[in-house]
């Protein structure tokens, strides 16, 4: 069952909202941040929030600041990294025996890489994207992950073979020096992990796929 919270995040930004959820037997607490253009109520945050509590991984789902204010223009990136490290602060103080984790899909994934980059995340062992945006779609270049290399815990990377905002051959070799970072590959899903009919499984069957990679990752 998904509790509400409140989380101040700091400044100016005021108070955000916060689902938290945690199953029996959960064995971690992963800090869970929304791509730019949908909150933490969008369809593929409910469906990986749950596919992740069926693996033991329990979530704290969060609002950046411009999400909570109905705006479609994201905050500075300052903003966004102080939502970030006050979540990760919300979610220690919600379930202080659950060791942390934090990420994100798209941008909420990058941004927390980015404030774990500037200052290490208190309490936080290792950090999962769903989907890093490299790049834009069209424009591959390496420079949005340059930041990567200063990250000092672990990191896991799900990306999917179509995802246009994360060129493969560019990401493999950015990550490949990286002491702990971990590659894991999605065959056939887009950026959304979505799957061509063709392709012979489900989104479900992706998420479920992605579930049990964060499960085993984190143990």
């Amino acid at each position: 069952m998904e509790r509400e919270l409140v989380i101040d995040a700091g400044g100016r930004s005021g108070q955000v909202a916060g689902l938290l959820a945690i199953p029996q037997r959960a064995s971690h607490l992963l800090v869970f941040a929304h791509g730019a253009g949908a909150g933490m109520r969008h369809a593929f945050m409910d469906a990986a929030a749950e596919a992740l509590g069926a693996q033991g991984i329990a979530t704290l789902r969060y609002q950046f600041p411009y999400m909570q204010n109905a705006s479609r223009r994201p905050d500075p990136p300052a903003v966004l990294q102080a939502a970030v490290r006050a979540a990760v602060r919300a979610g220690a103080e919600a379930a202080p025996n659950l060791p942390l984790l934090a990420g994100g899909k798209s941008m909420g994934g990058r941004m927390t890489s980015l404030a774990a980059a500037s200052e290490p995340l208190e309490g936080v062992r290792g950090l999962v994207f769903f989907g890093f945006p490299l790049h834009p779609a069209g424009s591959p270049a390496i420079q949005r992950g340059a930041h990567l290399a200063q990250v000092t815990v672990p990191m896991l990377f799900l990306q999917g073979t179509r995802d246009k905002l994360a060129e493969l051959d560019l990401l493999r070799p950015l990550l490949a020096p990286i002491p702990g970072a971990t590659l894991k590959i999605l065959e056939g899903a887009d950026h959304s992990f979505h799957l061509l009919k063709s392709a012979g499984r489900s989104d479900a069957d992706v998420l479920s796929e992605m579930a049990r990679t964060v499960a085993s990752w984190a143990s």
